[in-house]
């Protein structure tokens, strides 16, 4: 059942967003060659607890930690660890704050240090496009098919993988609500869940420079890689849809 958020709880996820990107602008610093993805976890969790706002992956049963930090092969969900950050590395940083009864989720996907590898950063600048552009298709009137159609073309028109299982997804007093938000189109836009004034979802554009199948990488269910150890990103938003006009929270 989707839920639908009214004007003055799209305002307090408006808020918490923008505290939760002050997070990110402070914790960027220390994201460098050296650090362990450990220090950027309790980095992180202090900085979100200073902003007023608690973790919300905290929140999801077993899972401990305030941050997911995939690491090159590495797709969503990697608990941070004693892993030293290298130069080249591809480092996904996915956050997520709770403020006052309301979750927001966001993603980025970066190279540490100052790797100038044409290749990696070809592939970063496609999944940021058509995260942009799928933002655009989330709008009232429109259809939820119409952001899975834009992810699936430019990433597919680039040579690249979507793992499929892995989508975006309703958001709210829930970290996880629905509608999912998949990043291709399994049938017709017409067909798909229309878009109402009060839609909040976190869109995600999850891709991979080889396979589209992923593996659990450790026994814990957590840690998620791609089968042939390609290379791989995340790019998330949470959006908010109203009558007129769709406000990026993240």
């Amino acid at each position: 059942m989707i839920k639908l958020k009214s004007k003055a709880e799209i305002e307090i996820m408006r808020e918490g967003g923008r505290r939760l990107r002050e997070v990110m602008k402070e914790l960027m610093p220390l994201v460098k060659v050296g650090t362990s993805t450990n220090e950027i976890d309790k980095t992180a969790e202090e900085l979100i607890i200073k902003h007023g706002g608690e973790s919300s992956f905290k929140k999801v049963p077993g899972y401990d930690w305030t941050t997911c930090l995939p690491i090159n092969e590495q797709v969503v969900h990697t608990p941070p660890s004693k892993r030293i950050l290298e130069e080249g590395d591809v480092l996904t940083i996915d956050i997520g704050m709770y403020y006052k009864g309301f979750h927001t989720d966001y993603a980025d996907t970066i190279i540490i240090g100052k790797s100038k590898n044409k290749q990696v950063s070809h592939f970063l600048e496609v999944g940021k496009k058509a995260l942009y552009k799928a933002i655009d298709q989330a709008r009232a009137g429109n259809r939820l098919g119409a952001i899975s159609k834009i992810i699936e073309q430019e990433i597919y028109g680039n040579g690249y993988k979507i793992l499929k299982d892995l989508t975006g997804h309703g958001i709210g007093r829930d970290l996880h609500e629905d509608p999912y938000v998949f990043g291709f189109l399994d049938r017709p836009v017409e067909k798909t869940i229309p878009i109402q004034p009060g839609l909040v979802i976190a869109i995600e554009v999850i891709y991979s420079m080889g396979a589209e199948e992923f593996r659990h990488e450790t026994n814990d269910g957590w840690s998620v890689i791609t089968e042939d150890k390609s290379m791989s990103a995340c790019f998330e938003d949470t959006v908010a849809i109203t009558e007129k006009e769709t406000i990026v929270l993240t």
